[in-house]
């Protein structure tokens, strides 16, 4: 079956064909082969490819220039393809995270010769796998002038609703000791998995803050995501792994976070596992204003870590805002409003226009 993209087609029917043409991570290359095609029909667009990622800018010398991101990737296929339409919906894998935002990039693309700011359109592999191979990432490390502008939207799943800057995230092992012993015999030992009632007591008793960020309100988070323990079904155990996670807003850096759980757990061993740092809205930039003003709605925080971390570490403002809706993401019956892709569309029409 031929994967070539018509994208003087309906946004509609352009997210089903992009849908069609599968694409579980680390296997894009079809649909990168497809995308890059069509773009390098456009030619007010300068095109260029990195492995599965594709790139295609605009070079009219405007004083601002905006990126618009979005992956190419998706979770394993789960029986959901081909797509369906049933009403106004379109089922599939990848109709809301993320193929429909795709789908209203390459329109973009498409519709304007010249737009009112120049812009950078970006289709990138890997996202939903582990952070050392995201195709974004990747970009920043080969091509930082590639992703160079005032401002950048990733085209996540927002149900069609600005959603600025996005949480921090990291996770922490909270360690307790003990001594092991027969169990017949536990007096002569010290229970490690006893030993980390405090900590699940210093859990449930935290209160998470509710900080503004330039006008937005995040909601952090410390949870338990997962408990360790035991040697045999006879031994008293003398170590015990509790793993937090802690969701941050973007006021925190990512050490200041890593120092707020070694706090909270001051007098345990604590061990950092991983870490992401948060990105602040930028909506107070004047590029970013005017696209709230185009776009409409009030911006929300976004609850959630997403690629737009990368581009606040570039030092380009950036913000989330796609038609999928992100409670759809990941599950088999995902499906997307084919209204909402229009909206999507018409917004960032009259934004660039």
């Amino acid at each position: 079956m031929s994967t070539r993209l018509d994208l003087t087609q309906d946004v509609g029917e352009l997210t089903a064909r992009i849908v069609d043409v599968e694409s579980v991570s680390g296997d894009e290359k079809a649909l990168a082969d497809a995308v890059e095609e069509a773009l390098r029909l456009l030619p007010h667009l300068t095109v260029e490819r990195d492995g599965e990622s594709v790139v295609a800018r605009t070079r009219l010398g405007r004083g601002e220039r905006v990126v618009i991101a979005g992956h190419l990737d998706t979770v394993p296929v789960a029986g959901n393809l081909p797509s369906r339409v049933e009403g106004d919906l379109l089922y599939g894998c990848g109709t809301s995270d993320m193929k429909s935002g795709v789908a209203v990039a390459l329109k973009l693309a498409a519709a304007l010769p010249e737009p009112s700011r120049d812009v950078t359109y970006v289709f990138y592999d890997c996202e939903e796998i582990e952070a050392e191979r995201n195709g974004l990432l990747r970009l920043s490390r080969r091509h930082p002038d590639w992703l160079a502008g005032d401002f950048a939207v990733l085209m996540e799943p927002t149900d069609g609703a600005i959603e600025g800057g996005c949480q921090g995230t990291l996770r922490a092992q909270i360690v307790t000791r003990g001594k092991r012993a027969h169990s017949a015999r536990s007096w002569f030992g010290v229970n490690a998995i006893h030993a980390a009632q405090p900590v699940l007591a210093i859990l449930n008793a935290y209160e998470a803050r509710l900080p503004v960020v330039d006008g937005l309100e995040y909601h952090e988070g410390l949870n338990a995501v997962g408990i360790g323990g035991g040697v045999a079904g006879n031994v008293i155990p003398d170590e015990c792994v509790v793993t937090v996670n802690y969701r941050f807003a973007p006021d925190l850096s990512l050490e200041e976070a890593q120092a707020h759980v070694s706090e909270v757990f001051e007098g345990y061993e604590v061990r950092f596992t991983d870490g992401a740092a948060a990105a602040r809205p930028g909506l107070t930039h004047p590029v970013a204003a005017a696209f709230v003003d185009a776009v409409g709605g009030t911006p929300r925080a976004k609850l959630g870590w997403t690629d737009v971390s990368l581009f606040a570490g570039l030092g380009v403002p950036a913000v989330n805002y796609g038609p999928g809706d992100p409670n759809m993401a990941h599950q088999q019956g995902e499906f997307v409003s084919l209204k909402k892709i229009a909206d999507c569309e018409r917004g960032m029409l009259g934004w660039l226009s």
